[in-house]
């Protein structure tokens, strides 16, 4: 039979994709912990396209969603979904988030975590963290029965119109009737039973149900308790399972990878570029399969060769998938000098599906393989990172290491609070996540974020002013105080337009990056290129180029470490074009300082020639370099002499950005393109002089695709702020606004993809700048 692969990779959620259901093949129902369930419609069949809307919007996580097939009554068919909220929303498809729901089923004390729709639909059956499940009859919607437990539902199967089975924290697997009589227990495992699925017809063991735990294994039970067989391959927590029409038995976890079973074997393993594979649905219809994961995708695979994806989406996802960063602690204690070297790749077969093999790369690093017996090759799966890895120094805070762990001062004689963040979370996410779990109030989210953003050096658009003296809730010590009172007043939010700041993004992580240019330049050497190496002499320089950046404000005057810019420009212009990261970062923060906008190069050009040489030589261009150089074209509104390039250079600047932005869901390049957008719009308003009709609109043209075709939050925020700039600028630019560039239509889209209130603050003074 057929391998399954990539069909479709869907973009838009803001965390984690939690929960997944299939129930035709032109829908996929998803749920997150952005707080939102979104219906994804298929549009195109080769290559499959889809298009998203959201169906409800939750004050908390979304964890859990299920779908009641159409029926007389219900002509659509009921979207249930629930979570941290712990109510459980039902609604048909077609209602807007802002609508009322059909039904809210309220009764459980804690996080609803499982759910589930008979085979007659007839009932709902819920499971919680409250140690309850309870059965809901559909069209009557009062609880009818509730299931005790002794520890968090985690999982709940309505197997039959009858029987109910359920997994707990507890270890039990449990057997109800649907009135809430328990006709058998047992313990199923040494370990917590996270996920359940019936078991195909006609599979060879006869079973009736599966079971998966937190030790990483799956059991195939009767009805009565019997464990027919167990299946192993998965070497961390298992989260969800589901069965196939062809009688094959899927599963994911926190191993990064979903697995396909046949009979008790695994005949298929697909790596994901995430930490955990949170949930697989099936399609009845087609047997495809999508999965939901922690990097924010639902992707979709087939064994169909005419619902494959486009040859650049797959590239994309294997590519993604190579490059990952594997945490150590995953792959258990390694031993160094025990692993292989990469000919054991060419020279040794797995032993079966799935297996992973650590390599020992010739410059040190460690890599890992993943067996396909199909294909009978190893597949890169990613790179094993210590806990320092390519980051930086990382502090630990709950078994997880980040960049920052900030102290919060909530109230006063009380301990602070602890805040975690990694510089590639989005703040205003770091911040809610904060505040959810810690039950604060919502007005603390804008302080919260803001306080990320200044104290990791980000740049801050739309800022709450500062309030008078002496109610600062800024705390010396870097603790931030929401508040001087118990009982914190709802301010309305803070006028953001027009923006007046330029932004910078230079936000670095200097040793990882002076330690990659020197590890590409010992593989240089090994490689027979010392032409192109760096030699002593430059070697120093990116020494003390390094050192100097290391310092606070240090890129403005960057050009005081001799030959800097130099290297920086041989990094991005000589050296071979997949090394050339590292040269585009240091002219990313070098471009913030005069003298680099000055620069001419001896045959010509500028360092805007040198960006796009850098960048874009090899078609299709590598997106983190095309990244790098839009970062650079951002940082040039730092100096007179930036601007006045970048001013000079725009239609170039412009040409590198839309062609990126043609076919592209990389949030950094988005968000780094739309800060490029808000400084032209800053230069615009201040030097109305020296601006162009043309490049206006230009600028607009865009800003109105991204904020109609994209989803990241804080992309279409940035994309937001750079319109409505431009929107102040005079009445010609309104009128070209609404009834050339459709920005009225491009804005309310973006609003209806979006959970972050910042976006219904900016969109409502556009709404109020366009009337």
């Amino acid at each position: 039979m057929a391998e399954f692969k990539l069909s479709a990779s869907l973009a838009g959620h803001e965390d984690d994709v939690r929960s997944l259901v299939f129930p035709t093949p032109k829908a996929i129902i998803s749920a997150s912990r952005d707080g939102t369930v979104r219906l994804w419609s298929l549009l195109a069949d080769n290559p499959p396209v889809y298009d998203d809307k959201i169906s409800s919007h939750a004050p908390r996580f979304v964890n859990s969603v299920a779908y009641l097939p159409p029926s007389e009554e219900y002509t659509e068919g009921l979207v249930v979904s629930g979570g941290k909220d712990l109510v459980i929303d039902i609604r048909p498809p077609s209602k807007a988030p802002e609508d009322n729901a059909d039904a809210m089923l309220i009764g459980h004390g804690d996080n609803v975590c499982a759910l589930d729709v008979s085979p007659d639909g007839k009932f709902i059956v819920s499971g919680s963290w409250d140690n309850d499940a309870r059965v809901w009859p559909i069209g009557k919607w009062a609880c009818e029965a509730t299931l005790h437990h002794e520890g968090n539902v985690w999982a709940v199967l309505a197997f039959d119109p009858e029987t109910i089975v359920t997994g707990c924290a507890d270890k039990k697997i449990r057997i109800f009737h649907r009135s809430g009589k328990l006709l058998k227990s047992w313990q199923g495992s040494k370990h917590p039973i996270r996920a359940l699925c019936r078991v195909p017809k006609g599979h060879p063991s006869k079973a009736d149900f599966a079971s998966a735990d937190n030790d990483g294994s799956i059991a195939l039970w009767t009805l009565g308790g019997k464990q027919i067989a167990t299946l192993f391959g998965h070497e961390g927590f298992i989260y969800s399972l589901a069965a196939l029409p062809t009688g094959e038995i899927v599963s994911s976890g926190e191993d990064r990878t979903l697995r396909i079973w046949k009979g008790t074997e695994c005949i298929q393993t697909i790596t994901h570029p995430a930490i955990s594979v949170w949930a697989v649905a099936v399609c009845a219809e087609t047997g495809d399969i999508v999965s939901g994961t922690s990097d924010r995708f639902v992707r979709v695979f087939t064994r169909s060769p005419e619902r494959l994806a486009d040859a650049e989406t797959i590239r994309k996802f294997e590519d993604a998938v190579k490059e990952s960063s594997i945490p150590q602690q995953q792959m258990g204690d390694i031993n160094m000098e025990q692993l292989p070297g990469p000919e054991f790749l060419t020279t040794k077969l797995g032993t079966k599906e799935g297996q992973v093999q650590m390599i020992r790369e010739s410059n040190g690093s460690v890599t890992a393989h993943q067996w396909s017996a199909s294909q009978q090759q190893w597949i890169s799966v990613g790179t094993v990172v210590d806990a320092v890895g390519s980051s930086g120094k990382k502090v630990d805070y709950l078994g997880k290491d980040y960049d920052y762990v900030f102290d919060v001062d909530i109230e006063d004689g009380k301990p602070p609070l602890k805040l975690p963040y990694n510089l590639s979370q989005n703040p205003y996410e770091a911040a809610t996540k904060f505040i959810q779990d810690n039950e604060l109030p919502i007005t603390y989210l804008d302080q919260v974020a803001n306080f990320i953003t200044t104290n990791t050096k980000g740049a801050t658009i739309g800022q709450v002013e500062p309030g008078p003296v002496g109610s600062d809730p800024w705390g010396s010590d870097n603790r931030y105080r929401p508040g001087e009172t118990s009982t914190p007043t709802v301010a309305p939010p803070p006028k953001i337009l027009p923006q007046k700041e330029y932004l910078a993004i230079l936000v670095a992580r200097i040793p990882p990056l002076q330690k990659k240019a020197q590890e590409l330049n010992q593989a240089l050497i090994a490689g027979g290129h010392k032409d192109l190496s760096l030699n002593p002499t430059e070697l120093k320089v990116l020494s003390s180029l390094a050192t100097h950046l290391e310092s606070s404000g240090a890129t403005k005057t960057s050009q005081s470490v001799p030959g800097g810019l130099d290297l920086a420009i041989k990094l991005t212009t000589v050296w071979p074009y997949k090394d050339r990261l590292p040269g585009l970062d240091l002219l990313r923060l070098l471009a913030v300082a005069p003298m680099t906008a000055s620069f001419k190069h001896p045959r010509g050009g500028s360092i805007v020639d040198v960006l796009e040489q850098g960048a874009t030589e090899t078609q299709p261009p590598a997106e983190n370099h095309v990244m790098m150089a839009v970062r650079a074209f951002a940082n040039l509104f730092e100096s007179a002499e930036g601007r006045a390039l970048a001013t000079q250079e725009f239609d170039r600047i412009q040409n590198v950005i839309t062609t990126a932005l043609s076919n592209t869901s990389n949030r950094n390049l988005l968000v780094a393109a739309s800060t490029v957008y808000i400084n032209y719009a800053v230069y615009f308003k201040t030097q109305p002089e020296e601006t162009s009709f043309e490049h206006v609109l230009a600028v607009l043209d865009t800003l109105s695709k991204i904020l109609s075709t994209q989803n990241d939050s804080e992309a279409v925020y940035r994309a937001l702020v750079a319109t409505g700039t431009l929107l102040t600028l005079d009445d010609e630019i309104k009128s070209a606004a609404k009834d050339v560039y459709g920005i009225e239509k491009a804005v309310i889209t973006a609003v209806g993809k979006a959970s972050d209130p910042r976006i219904r603050n900016v969109a409502g003074e556009i709404r109020g700048l366009l009337k």
